[in-house]
C-alpha cells in the first residue's frame, strides 16, 4: 500500500469516527510520525497531502529537516532533553512533550518566537511513561504565566498499549476533562483548546473522545 492509499483509508476511518459522535472531520489534524522512515518516504507523506510531520528524536528531526525544511510543519513528539532544545527550537512549530519547568525555562531562553506547546500528562501514572500527573497539570500551567515564548495550546497523552477499549476511553476522557478545566481558567498563555492523543492502534477511539491531533505512524507510513 502506498502512503496515499493508507491516508485515504485513515481519512475514511476518521470521518466514520467523527460521524459517530457528531464531530467535524476538519477539526482532526493528522500528524504523520516519521521516526521509522527516511526523508524520501517522508516526502511521500507531503506529496500525499499531509504537511504535519512528527519526530521523536532531535537527531532524526534535524536529518529530515535538512532534506525537507519548511515544506513541512514540524512537531516534536518525543521526550525532549533540555540540552537539545537549542538544536531544534527554531525548526519546530509544535512541541507535544512539555512536562517540566526546566524544559520550559530552556524553551523560553532559546525560542525567538512563541512556540505552540502541549503539556504532556501521564494520565494513568504508568511507570514507563513521561508526563505530569493529572493533579500536577493545572499548577504547572499556572507557573508558565510569565513565559512569553510558550503558548500552551493543549494537552497530550500516550494511552496504554492495550486492546481494552474501556481503559483507552478512560484515559482519553480524563485528559479531555483536564483540558476543559484548564480552558475554564481563561489563561491568556494557555488557551488549551487542543488534545493530542491517539496513535495508529487507537486513534478512532481517541477521536470519539475528543482528540484534535492524532499521531499516526505505522498505519500511514509503515516502517523501513
Amino acid at each position: 500500500m502506498t502512503v496515499r492509499d493508507n491516508l485515504a483509508a485513515i481519512r475514511r476511518q476518521i470521518e466514520a469516527a467523527c460521524a459517530r459522535v457528531g464531530r467535524d472531520p476538519a477539526d482532526v489534524h493528522i500528524v504523520a510520525v516519521t521516526k521509522y522512515i527516511d526523508a524520501a518516504r517522508a516526502q511521500e507523506v507531503l506529496d500525499a497531502g499531509i504537511a504535519d510531520l512528527g519526530e521523536n528524536r532531535s537527531d532524526q528531526l534535524l536529518e529530515k529537516y535538512e532534506a525537507i525544511g519548511k515544506r513541512a510543519t514540524w512537531h516534536f513528539i518525543g521526550t525532549l532533553q533540555s540540552r537539545k532544545v537549542k538544536e531544534i527550537i527554531d525548526k519546530v512549530d509544535y512541541i507535544h512533550s512539555l512536562d517540566r519547568l526546566s524544559l520550559a525555562k530552556e524553551i523560553e531562553k532559546r525560542a525567538v518566537r512563541p512556540v505552540k506547546c502541549f503539556v504532556q500528562v501521564n494520565v494513568l501514572g504508568e511507570a514507563t511513561k513521561h508526563g505530569l500527573a493529572p493533579e500536577e497539570t493545572v499548577p504547572f500551567i499556572e507557573q508558565l504565566r510569565s513565559f512569553s515564548r510558550i503558548e500552551v495550546i493543549g494537552l497530550m497523552t500516550m494511552a496504554p498499549h492495550t486492546e481494552d477499549e474501556a481503559i483507552l476511553r478512560a484515559c482519553f476522557r480524563r485528559l479531555r476533562t483536564l483540558k476543559e478545566r484548564v480552558q475554564a481558567l481563561n489563561l491568556a498563555h494557555a488557551p488549551c483548546t487542543e488534545l493530542s492523543m491517539g496513535m495508529s492502534n487507537d486513534y478512532e477511539i481517541a477521536i470519539e473522545e475528543g482528540a484534535t491531533f492524532v499521531r499516526i505512524g505505522s498505519a500511514l507510513v509503515g516502517s523501513m
